[in-house]
Parts: C-alpha cells; structure tokens; sequence
C-alpha cells in the first residue's frame, strides 16, 4: 500500500476540472485508473492504521462519476476522491471521512445528517446538559487540532418542541455535529501526512466515546441496545 499521497492526483483532477465531459474522460479512462489505483491504494493505508486504533466495520472509497439528475451542475465528474471508514457494532458510533482536492483537502469525523431518532436524541442531551461535550470540545488535543464543531448546518431557529431561549440553543440547532481539519496541499504531499491523519482521528475517540454512550441509551442512562 502506498503511505504517501502521490502528487500526481493534484494534476489528474485539474486537468479534468478543465475536461469535464464524457468524451475527454472516456479517450483518458487509462491515465483516470492509474490514479484512482494509486489514490486508493493510500485510502487502504489509512484504514489499516485505523484499524489499529479503532474497531472499523469498512472502508468506501466513492466513485468518481456525480449523480447529476437533481443538479444544475450537470459536469459528470467529481473533482475530489475522497474516503469513509465506519466504526463496527451498533455500540460504536461516528465516522471518519477524508477527501483529497486541489487547493481543498480536508478530514472529517462526527455525525453528518444523522436520521431523526439520532439527531432528536442529541439534542435532548444537550438540552439538558453541554458541560461534558464543552470539556470534551475545549481539550488541548481537539482544540489544537479542530478548533471545535464545524458550524455551517445550523437551523435559524429552535427546534420543535426546545425553547428558542434555552440557553444550550446553539447546540440544539446544530443538524451535524462534525469535527472538520483543513489542508493545503503542500500538507497532504508530506511525507508525514499519513501519520497526520491518523493522530487526528485518533485524537476524537473522547468525543466517539462521549457520543456513542448518548446514542445508546436513554435519557435515564438505560441502554437501548438489544441483548
């Protein structure tokens, strides 16, 4: 497996940012799958380190080609390759993502739209109390490396049935609880980068802990996992 990311991904996905149309990708189908072996090949060395520290059900690398019907944007390809690994046994929960773009690069782990049961408990979690996810959050480590919740998906009022004053509301709101690290490009092509990511993943297993207790009990603390 290759540990590094090999430069050559940068040029293949804007050279196709410049050619994004059936028929240059069909006349270079050979030069898209040398780099989609190698970018994958560094996807797989992810998750073999990952598994090392965490107990992952699988890894999917997702395709290339864009669902385009319910898009303006009909341009065919994906100018990203990215990566999910997902945490084994219905007591684990989270993910861990990882995209490599020209100029964009970045990882994310947490809880991306969670369905409604999911996002419904959370939420009450933290209306009754934020204290553990704020110490969780504000930890050297998470702080240093992620800087606290990404903020962009955030309902513009309270939920039903919260209080629009509640003074945890800005949490409640929230509809994804994702922590998110940013990379140039520079960063992604060091020797090192490999080990990046796998110290930056490992650093939310407080926050995967935190979250998994919450999403498998009740708010009386009584598991809801079937024996």
């Amino acid at each position: 497996m290759n540990p590094q990311v090999n430069p050559s991904i940068f040029k293949f996905l804007n050279t196709l940012k410049d050619n994004n149309n059936r028929p240059w990708f069909a006349e270079n189908k050979e030069y898209y799958m040398e780099e989609e072996e190698k970018i994958k090949s560094f996807f797989t060395t992810i998750f073999q380190g990952l598994q090392l520290q965490d107990n992952l059900e699988g890894m999917k690398a997702y395709r290339i080609y864009r669902d385009v019907r319910f898009s303006k944007d009909k341009s065919p390809y994906k100018l990203y390759r990215s990566c999910s690994y997902k945490r084994a046994t219905e007591a684990l929960r989270g993910g861990y993502h990882l995209e490599i773009t020209p100029n964009g690069s970045f990882l994310a782990v947490g809880f991306w739209q969670p369905n409604k049961e999911d996002l419904l408990r959370i939420r009450q979690e933290f209306e009754l109390d934020v204290d553990t996810i704020t110490d969780i959050l504000n930890s050297k480590e998470i702080k240093e490396t992620f800087g606290g919740f990404y903020t962009r998906n955030t309902l513009k009022k309270a939920p039903k049935g919260f209080d629009k004053n509640h003074p945890n509301i800005q949490l409640i709101n929230k509809k994804d609880f994702i922590l998110l690290r940013k990379f140039t490009n520079k960063e992604v092509l060091h020797k090192d980068f490999q080990k990046t990511v796998l110290k930056s993943f490992k650093s939310v297993r407080p926050f995967f802990d935190y979250m998994s207790s919450v999403l498998t009990t009740d708010l009386n603390g009584e598991s809801i996992i079937e024996d």
